[in-house]
């Protein structure tokens, strides 16, 4: 077994490949950016050794550099975590060649696998079923479109070399496909360098079910079961379970064996996945095989009893699989979501900006325990425009599906984040809803739902909006030595009554408070008065009494903003403090900005042009995604701010508009 690792990657896969290591008694060596030089990996590792700037193209992505601090280091073996490196056959070559084990399939493998196009044809003469489509070398324009039609819409263009749902775009009509294609290459050579794609038949309603494969430099080859990762947005996976929710065991044993052969077709070696889009009738087709470790793999260990790392370790050092097929039984269900930095109701957009308070549900070593948290990051870190924006991945299990399912709620429920947008919100609302509680799945099942999932703005209930009236007078009652300067509202002949004013993105409120001797008097807007004690106040926790309802919650203040955690779910509110200085602000007028950090990678505006209200005007790319600005209205373009190749700050100006 190696004595110390090299770990060639960050965030939560860095720090879960260092944990299962340090159990092993493996010293780790880390490698970073200068945007991460304080970042959580860095800190859980052995060693630690700079690479290079922000942008990943001068750091994780540096083979010969990462190299070097392996060999500087004495480390006897790289692993490549998942994404930059880790599906890079030049990459696993050069390790090779340094006297480097690569804790992944052999190059050979990944080539075979690492197109999409190459795979297919590989597996059509194989005999394994196939989506009907083109996956040939021929790029032209032209012919790709030809192709199209002759598929039949709706057509779904990859990337070729891809993966993670970028370079991919659904085409509904002959006529869209020409900007999909441009859009989808730019997007492919900017997140893989290869702009090839390639097209097929986009299925009604199908799932996404993959199958983890593992085999050993001894001829050995098994799978560990299936995961189902139909909940996706922009083709990227949202919620991952295992095992598949009515998968009957022959069709289990069917598409695990058809697993099996794919790897083995291409010499195999180590961890990997043999992706399949099924439909609800429950035929299958291979899609893709990803030569590495899939994010999703805590599922798998959950319902296995596996450490898959572990696995990845011992293989590369070439001993036997630790299980054989025989040997391993599914052991309850469990489900994995994605806490990402976004923000689901501005179309998933990234949010940057760094983790001001970050608390977490109750969770216990993964052995052993019902919840486990991968993470890379920790409260006063910050999620930077460089890198996915993925927080932690948080996996439950329980003895069956619906236990599982209540335990991933509560959990949910109990996550709490400051200081950028996140999508647990959105996430317990999907846990919790109708579709994916009675397991109708497919990866349209968030666009099928979108009402329920994205329910109108509601009030704030008058629970939180007094928690945080509690929070802000508790901060106010401090002990002075002069009476006359306590703040408890203390009036001689009168209580005294106050006005506070809060506000959220949807509504303003008028709280008034009524000071008495032991409590108050509460009332948001023109409800009757209550009764508002504080019970108990335990650091950032209060308990308080509104009328004859007992309400529990944590309030943390973030300058003039009070974020209150009750319920299950997460209110801001800014509070106007009349004694501030109330500054002026200028209205931007017409000008588009910038959703986001982000580069601008096409302008298809000229400055004095006409547009039409929805014309695309700007296109910008932040974190591998693109992201479309449109015209708001029926105008014209007074200025054009920035060129392609800019950097822009979130809230940018990007043109002048000038209303019709």
């Amino acid at each position: 077994m190696f004595t110390k690792i090299l770990i060639a990657n960050r965030g939560e896969i860095a720090c879960r490949v260092a944990a299962t290591a340090r159990r092993m008694g493996i010293k780790t060596v880390a490698v970073y950016s200068e945007a991460d030089a304080n970042a959580k990996h860095v800190a859980v590792c052995d060693e630690a050794v700079l690479i290079g700037p922000a942008a990943a193209k001068e750091s994780y992505l540096c083979g010969d550099k990462i190299i070097a601090v392996a060999k500087a280091t004495g480390a006897q073996a790289i692993h490549p975590g998942y994404g930059f490196l880790s599906e890079n056959a030049e990459f696993a070559d050069a390790c090779a060649e340094a006297g480097l084990v690569f804790i992944g399939p052999p190059a050979s493998a990944m080539r075979a696998m690492g197109s999409k196009s190459a795979a297919k044809q590989l597996m059509e003469k194989a005999n394994v079923p196939l989506v009907p489509g083109y996956h040939g070398e021929q790029q032209d324009a032209d012919f790709l479109h030809a192709q199209a039609d002759k598929i039949g819409y709706p057509v779904l263009l990859k990337a070729s070399a891809g993966g993670g749902g970028k370079g991919m775009r659904v085409i509904e009509n002959s006529a869209q496909f020409k900007d999909a294609l441009a859009s989808c290459k730019r997007e492919a050579i900017s997140s893989f360098g290869d702009d090839k794609v390639l097209a097929e038949k986009y299925l009604q309603r199908p799932r996404h079910i993959e199958i983890q494969v593992f085999a050993d430099t001894l001829g050995n080859c098994i799978y560990l079961f299936e995961r189902d990762c139909s909940v996706q947005r922009r083709h990227q996976k949202v919620l991952e379970e295992a095992p598949a929710p009515g998968m009957p065991a022959e069709r289990r044993a069917a598409m695990g064996e058809a697993a099996v052969a794919a790897a083995r077709a291409v010499g195999y070696v180590g961890a990997g996945t043999v992706e399949f889009i099924a439909n609800q009738d429950g035929s299958f087709y291979f899609m893709e095989m990803n030569t590495r470790l899939q994010v999703e793999h805590p599922v798998t260990e959950m319902i296995t009893g596996t450490d898959l790392v572990e696995w990845q370790l011992r293989v590369a050092a070439g001993e036997p699989l630790p299980k054989q097929q025989h040997e391993l039984a599914i052991n309850g269900h469990a489900i994995e979501a994605r806490i990402y930095a976004e923000n689901p109701e501005k179309g998933f957009l990234p949010s940057i900006g760094t983790l001001r308070h970050l608390g977490t549900p109750s969770a216990v070593s993964f052995e052993l325990g019902d919840v486990r948290i991968d993470s890379g990051v920790r409260e006063g870190d910050a999620i930077s425009p460089f890198y996915d924006p993925m927080i932690a991945k948080l996996i439950v299990w329980g003895a069956d599906r619906k236990q599982a399912l209540a335990r991933m709620a509560q959990a949910l429920a109990q996550y709490q984040i400051v200081g950028l947008a996140t999508n647990i919100a959105f996430l317990k609302r999907l846990v919790e809803g109708q579709a994916f509680s009675l397991a109708d799945l497919d990866t349209g099942l968030i666009e099928r739902n979108h009402d329920s999932l994205f329910p109108a703005a509601q009030p704030a209930p008058a629970g939180p909006l007094a928690l945080a009236a509690v929070a802000l007078l508790a901060s106010e009652q401090k002990p002075a030595a002069d009476p006359w300067a306590q703040a408890n509202g203390w009036r001689m002949n009168q209580s005294y009554a106050r006005k506070l004013s809060f506000a959220d993105e949807h509504a303003a409120y008028d709280t008034y408070v009524t000071y008495r001797t032991e409590d108050w008097l509460f009332s948001a807007g023109n409800a009757a008065p209550q009764a508002l004690s504080l019970t108990s106040h335990t650091g950032n926790d209060y308990s308080i009494k509104l009328g004859d309802q007992a309400t529990h919650g944590t309030v943390l203040r973030d300058g003039d903003t009070f974020h209150v955690f009750a319920n299950g779910a997460h209110y801001q509110f800014a509070w106007n403090d009349p004694m501030a200085h109330a500054g002026e602000t200028e209205s931007e007028g017409g000008r588009l900005t910038a959703p986001m950090p982000g580069k601008v990678v096409a302008v298809l505006a000229a400055k004095g042009q006409e547009v039409k209200k929805g014309e695309p005007l700007v296109i910008m790319e932040a974190m591998k995604m693109e992201h479309t600005i449109a015209a708001p209205h029926d105008g014209m373009i007074d200025d054009i701010l920035y060129s392609v190749g800019d950097q822009v700050a979130d809230g940018a100006p990007l043109l002048a508009f000038k209303a019709a």
